[in-house]
């Protein structure tokens, strides 16, 4: 007996402040990365499928982005700082 299947895993990448295309209002949007695992017994193995989305915080609306526009948006977030990681500071 064999169990394989899929699993989907959610990874948020940057907060952006960006002009909702539904709504129309000036909103965070959270950048994130949507990746589809194919398991075996359990034990996620690789990627099946990767996708990027926004997501306007003030009325919910989703909207995919390619790979290349989220790496844009994600390097200007914050000068190019990774999302989640300390700030260094300068000493003078």
């Amino acid at each position: 007996m064999i169990i394989f299947g899929t699993k989907g895993y959610l990874y948020q990448l940057a907060i952006l402040t960006l002009v909702c295309g539904q709504c129309g209002n000036p909103a965070a949007h959270t950048l994130r990365k949507r990746v589809t695992k194919f398991t075996l017994f359990f034990v996620p193995l690789f990627p099946v499928s990767t996708k990027y989305l926004t997501q306007c915080t003030f009325c919910g609306a989703e909207q995919k982005v390619t790979k290349e526009q989220a790496e844009q948006l994600q390097a200007q977030d914050a000068g190019g700082q990774p999302y989640g990681q300390p700030q260094q500071q300068n000493r003078f």
